[in-house]
């Protein structure tokens, strides 16, 4: 049982729609409130492509079990060495090392690419993933106050960035 890695295909959506979707209803990874349809989230997936921006695929047995990219952090053109990512993995597969790989691999392209620095933002009440990103040497820089509002409750934000350079 190998994770693979590679670059997504319009074939993955309705599989990355499903690990989204979940998040949306019953988590706090994704600040929305509705599901997102395929075609929203093809749209999505199209609009970091064509700006130059990685979005990766991991598969166990050949079986999409998460998903992983980077863009633009901010809109500004002072920010365009700085990127912003997300990586997620279906709830069967946490704890098998999909988010390692994704996050490995986005390290390795964000680098290859120029950057300078990648953020993360993460709901404070994910402290697995506040901790799994300080085990790949992303940094606690900032914590945001009641930034999002979700299941009837204000959520925090939690920023994490590392040096690429």
């Amino acid at each position: 049982m190998e994770i693979k890695i590679r670059k997504y295909q319009k074939e993955d959506c309705s599989n990355i729609l499903e690990i989204i979707n979940d998040q949306i209803l019953n988590g706090t990874a994704l600040y929305d409130y509705q599901p997102r349809t395929l075609e929203q989230q093809k749209i999505i997936f199209d609009d970091k492509l064509k700006k130059g921006f990685p979005v990766l695929v991991a598969t166990l047995n050949e079986e999409v079990v998460g998903f992983g990219y980077y863009s633009e952090f901010r809109f500004r053109e002072a920010y365009k060495f700085t990127v912003e990512h997300s990586v997620y993995a279906h709830k069967k597969a946490i704890g098998k090392g999909v988010g390692k790989a994704l996050l490995t691999e986005l390290i390795h392209l964000a680098m290859k690419q120029g950057m300078h620095t990648m953020i993360g933002v993460i709901d404070s009440e994910n402290l697995d993933s506040i901790t799994f990103h300080k085990k790949y040497g992303f940094e606690q820089v900032g914590f945001l106050k009641e930034t999002g509002f979700k299941f009837n409750r204000w959520l925090h934000s939690v920023l994490v960035q590392k040096m690429l350079t």
